[in-house]
């Protein structure tokens, strides 16, 4: 019955929702309407969203094709993918961004329908999984995943972070389907829900867990990257709008990879512009999509991210959400190889960034970096007054986080963060003489 309730609740997150506009089309035959669904809180797809969107770079490539044509691109903003998937499916939405596991749901109800859809672009990933959290309330008195047993727990059934969710309870030997009671929410529905104590933890994606951890409304419980698996949003198109008109979808794949060499050329620039969009943070969306952030951004579509889709097949067909799914026929390389030429190559051997503690000082354009959370802690130490934000990575995962968020392990001269207290705990238990210390106590250690 509650694989049936769920099923039954997909169904409605992707009926056709007719009421939102039309795909490219010519109305007369010389203005052609893209219309483009994007996540612009969902802030690992802003290359190809918000600051994409902000940046104009689509529009421009799209005046430079030279056919006589007059474009116009329709952006519709969405909370999650399904909606998207949607208006996809339905012919009303062109082009669209989302998570690996809606990518998945995308895939199979394109099919399903007659309405084929494929992957042509990767925007954020993390090859470890660090993109998605679960979180408890600051005073909750849960330490680790075992503490879930019987709890309720929020996510959005058929994300990435519901799969992240059932893989971390199925390794804590916690049955995800009968061992907690799992509420389907919105990620705001969810958060309202972890404030107001009606449930125990909200597992969510980017971005979320940062937010609510940076509002003191959120203490991180599971790192996503312990599972080390990668995780990651991407681009999916129509075929049938693809095959006919390629050259607009090139331009987008064009635009979208310009919009990831200004993110990676000016952080910091780019976080404002998405916090100034979409209302989040500039700190919070600079965790994420930092020069060291958990996210690291391009096109190119890396095989290890399609083995990882591979394996969430099963994960969304243990519950009822998709049958099988041909992941090689859904990924489609041809068009943005094509847009990216010579450069793709590059683009599909660069590594992400090695780890980093960076300050973001007040009043700043740019971030500073140290090679030490320790050092990092000292200059905190010697300039409280005028930090806008710091983070430091997990010494374990590598995931970034809030320096004065993260748990504080003192063992001898070395201050090492963690994002969770079970990680912290694990250091300890296995390093004679290590000890956790309050976050003031590792800035007077440092100072």
């Amino acid at each position: 019955m509650k694989h049936k309730a769920i099923a039954a609740s997909l169904v409605l997150l992707l009926a056709p929702l007719t009421a939102c506009g039309g795909s490219a089309r010519a109305g007369d035959g010389s203005t052609v309407t893209v219309t483009v669904g994007y996540q612009s809180k969902t802030i690992n797809t802003v290359t190809a969203g918000t600051l994409l969107r902000s940046l104009g770079y689509f529009e421009k490539q799209l005046n430079s094709l030279g056919d006589g044509k007059t474009y116009k691109v329709d952006w519709q903003d969405y909370a999650t993918g399904a909606p998207i998937t949607a208006q996809m499916t339905a012919g009303k939405i062109d082009i669209g961004s989302m998570g690996d596991f809606p990518l998945l749901i995308n895939a199979a109800r394109g099919k399903q329908l007659g309405k084929p859809t494929h992957l042509v672009s990767v925007t954020g990933y993390n090859l470890r999984g660090g993109l998605n959290t679960i979180v408890t309330a600051p005073d909750s008195k849960l330490a680790s995943l075992a503490d879930l047993k019987g709890k309720k727990v929020s996510t959005s059934i058929g994300s990435a972070a519901d799969g992240t969710l059932v893989r971390a309870l199925q390794r804590a030997g916690i049955d995800p389907d009968k061992g907690i009671e799992k509420l389907n929410q919105q990620p705001a529905v969810g958060a309202s829900a972890l404030s107001a104590g009606s449930t125990d933890a909200l597992s969510q994606f980017v971005a979320w867990p940062g937010l609510l951890a940076y509002q003191g409304k959120a203490k991180a419980l599971y790192d996503g990257a312990q599972l080390n698996l990668p995780t990651f949003h991407g681009v999916t198109a129509r075929e049938d709008f693809a095959k006919e008109r390629p050259a607009v979808l090139e331009a987008f794949l064009k635009a979208q990879a310009e919009a990831t060499d200004y993110l990676d050329e000016h952080p910091v620039a780019a976080a404002e512009k998405v916090a100034d969009a979409t209302g989040l943070p500039a700190e919070v969306v600079y965790l994420y999509n930092g020069a060291h952030g958990i996210s690291t951004f391009g096109p190119a579509i890396k095989p290890q991210l399609i083995s990882a889709l591979k394996e969430d097949v099963s994960v969304l067909k243990s519950a009822k959400l998709t049958g099988d799914v041909d992941v090689d026929a859904f990924v489609d390389d041809q068009y943005v190889k094509k847009a990216l030429g010579a450069d793709y190559a590059k683009r599909l051997a660069t590594a992400p960034p090695a780890s980093a503690s960076e300050v973001w000082p007040k009043g700043a354009s740019k971030t500073r970096a140290f090679r030490t959370p320790a050092e990092l802690l000292a200059y905190v130490a010697e300039h409280k007054s005028g930090i806008r934000a710091a983070y430091v990575p997990d010494a374990t995962t590598g995931t970034l986080w809030f320096a004065d968020k993260a748990l504080w392990v003192s063992d001898g001269k070395e201050l090492l963060p963690f994002v969770t207290p079970a990680a912290a705990q694990a250091y300890v238990g296995e390093h004679e003489g290590a000890r956790v210390v309050p976050y003031a106590a590792a800035l007077e250690q440092a100072s």
